[in-house]
């Protein structure tokens, strides 16, 4: 995204999003309000070499039109997230002395942004154990941006949350969820193991839209008692902070929200890491198992072992509760506040 600093403020006028053709930010940016551009790219590492050929190609003659994008836009700075997309942008920028700022999500930072953080003035990181993959003094940490309506349900109370839903404030609740798209294989552990979950606990499941369909079915499965304390959905919108407030466990991926999330909610949680983004995602969870606030599990031993952790990690308070202070310790309420100081005294010092 590239942005320009006016003296009455910012305005969505002041912002111009840089995307790839064919993303679904192509529909979400507009709808946001903001002004969209696009440009070819694709992923150089971890494909085979035709398609690191054919995607270098296009990286390549897309920085003759991120070039034109900056020089029609005249932004006062850049702010990248990673992603092959940014490079030409990148290098358009420096080429025409707009500075650049760079928000790490994850713990490790991939290819893109060990190259992008070259022709960057600052990059800011969720957690300190990023910066040791940057030269002294150009990472700050900042902490992870929780959306404004997530850091809003935090102050919910528990007992509304579960009203929300109709679920009973005596058992314990566990949030289940593998990403927008869902997780196939975190979906059928759980399906296979709620029989016996469900026998003491609660659950509140995000299957995602692709496994809906066979979710739906396993739910008309169960018994009145069972069903009684399920709740499955393809897809949580504006109840998905009250999800996190209601839960005493979490199941998720270790995408880099829960760097974020899992703390400004203070709950302890089951991550398993995606297979085919192994080494990031295991970064991800093995930061948080490390500071005692979650439970690695991986993927292969979902089937045998997703029920037994939930079931021993609920059973035991005392690390229930360990668990969540350690959550609550990593949150940096004001993340938002930080990253956008970042991005707006780089702008400042451009224009001075």
């Amino acid at each position: 995204m590239v942005a320009t600093l006016q003296k009455n403020g910012w305005t969505a006028d002041n912002f111009l999003w840089v995307g790839t053709s064919g993303q679904i930010e192509e529909k979400l940016v507009p709808k946001a309000g903001i002004r969209l551009e696009t440009i070819e790219g694709g992923a150089i590492a971890g494909v085979p070499w035709s398609v690191r050929l054919r995607n270098l190609a296009k990286l390549t003659l897309s920085i003759v039109k991120a070039n034109t994008i900056i020089g029609n836009f005249q932004p006062d700075v850049l702010f990248l997230t990673g992603g092959y997309v940014n490079g030409p942008l990148a290098v358009a920028a420096r080429a025409r002395g707009v500075p650049a700022a760079i928000y790490l999500p994850d713990i490790e930072p991939g290819m893109a942004i060990r190259y992008l953080s070259r022709m960057a003035e600052r990059v800011a990181c969720t957690a300190a154990d990023s910066l040791a993959y940057f030269s002294p003094g150009k990472a700050i940490v900042t902490g992870y941006p929780v959306r404004p309506e997530l850091r809003v349900a935090t102050k919910l109370n528990r007992g509304d949350a579960l009203r929300l839903f109709d679920l009973e404030p005596i058992r314990q609740t566990l949030f289940v969820f593998g990403g927008s798209r869902g997780a196939r294989s975190l979906n059928r552990a759980l399906m296979s193991a709620l029989p016996n979950l469900l026998k003491s606990i609660q659950i509140i499941h995000i299957s995602g839209q692709l496994d809906w369909p066979e979710v739906s079915d396993r739910a008309t499965e169960l018994d009145g008692s069972q069903r009684r304390f399920y709740r499955p959905y393809p897809y949580l919108h504006d109840r998905m902070g009250a999800a996190y407030r209601a839960a005493n466990l979490i199941v998720a991926r270790a995408g880099a929200s829960m760097l974020g999330e899992c703390p400004a909610f203070a709950v302890p949680s089951i991550l398993v890491p995606y297979p085919h983004a192994w080494r990031y995602q295991k970064i991800n969870a093995d930061y948080l198992v490390n500071q005692g606030a979650a439970v690695r599990l991986d993927d292969e031993k979902l089937g045998e072992e997703l029920a037994p952790t939930v079931m021993e990690l609920l059973a035991d308070q005392i690390r229930l509760a360990e668990m969540a202070h350690k959550a609550q310790k990593l949150d940096i309420p004001d993340a938002v506040d930080k990253l956008s100081h970042v991005i707006i005294s780089l702008a400042k010092r451009a224009i001075s």
